[in-house]
């Protein structure tokens, strides 16, 4: 969303402009250039709390905007727009959804045809109010410049390469075995590898899984602090993972990154920009629904430890 968000101010260079988003990744946004304020709202994925929400509502409706446009394309952005009450409300123009979500809106864009990437798709919805599109699609975070000792000391290697194991959908996981074999790979060849991964019991498993694996393999401790979290990131020399939220955060920040895409599209979803490498396997058989990979061989299996490593000397050697 941050191109979009570029070319908002950018069309825009005297407004004020606010982001409403989820508490969870409102960081993400705190220290952005463009934004003259970040609103934090609480949810829960899958239920929709008035209690939780309606003060803020109410805060927001104080603002009098002028303007608001849902990115989010659901039904809560929808009705949150409607009920935040700005003169001209921006959404898409698609099918679904409740009844009265049409009437949300006081103007409609109809998406792009696939396959577009998913920041020029949010770019495109702006064009409902005639912004050029942005010169740039390559996302951008800023870290907090007041957590960069403590980053430091959590993660004090220079040139660490950066490798996130887990994801939310197991199926966009690499297999274990290929993450001690590039370990092993990394280190004959003298690079820092430094494992992370996220929190939860199965995230934990894993890690305890990899060092019986590579017992010398260096882990980080558990950082729950999303802040924190990404000043770590932009430490990192170069960034390796799958599909996976910290993979966009760490090209949000300027790493350099290799990413591992087989269950989904990197036309849509990979990291824009001359820094950053895709590695594809073959297009996966399991149903975009599934969060587990169902197929008798992994489709990331499919991509070799030896072509990530080359992947990160091409980085690093400015290949």
């Amino acid at each position: 969303m941050t191109p979009a968000l570029r070319a908002l101010r950018g069309y825009y260079p005297d407004a004020e402009i606010h982001l409403l988003a989820p508490a969870e990744i409102a960081p993400l946004f705190e220290h952005l250039p463009w934004l003259n304020h970040v609103w934090s709202m609480p949810r829960r994925r899958g239920r929709a709390s008035l209690g939780e929400t309606w003060p803020l509502l109410k805060d927001l409706r104080r603002e009098h905007f002028d303007r608001s446009v849902d990115f989010a394309s659901n039904d809560r952005g929808a009705i949150l727009s409607r009920f935040i009450g700005a003169k001209k409300r921006l959404g898409w123009d698609i099918s679904g959804g409740f009844l009265g979500r049409k009437f949300c809106y006081t103007d409609r864009v109809i998406p792009a045809e696939d396959p577009v990437h998913e920041s020029a798709q949010l770019v495109h919805l702006l064009s409902g109010w005639e912004v050029p599109p942005s010169p740039s699609l390559e996302t951008e975070i800023r870290p907090d410049a007041a957590l960069a000792a403590s980053a430091k000391a959590i993660l004090p290697h220079d040139s660490a390469i950066l490798c996130h194991v887990a994801s939310s959908q197991p199926r966009k996981e690499w297999p274990l075995a290929h993450w001690a074999e590039w370990h092993r790979l990394a280190s004959l060849a003298g690079r820092q590898v430094v494992f992370t991964t996220a929190r939860g019991e199965r995230e934990s498993a894993l890690m305890a899984e990899l060092q019986k694996l590579e017992p010398g393999a260096e882990i980080l401790p558990l950082i729950t602090d999303l802040p924190l979290f990404l000043a770590v990131l932009a430490r990192a020399k170069v960034f390796v993972a799958g599909d996976t939220g910290p993979l966009h955060f760490a090209a949000g920040l300027g790493v350099p990154t290799v990413s591992l895409f087989g269950p989904t599209s990197p036309a849509r979803w990979g990291p824009i920009g001359k820094k950053h490498r895709i590695l594809t396997a073959n297009v996966c058989s399991c149903e975009a629904s599934s969060a587990i990979c169902t197929a008798a061989r992994h489709c990331l299996a499919e991509i070799s430890p030896a072509q990530v490593a080359a992947a990160v000397d091409q980085i690093i050697g400015g290949g």
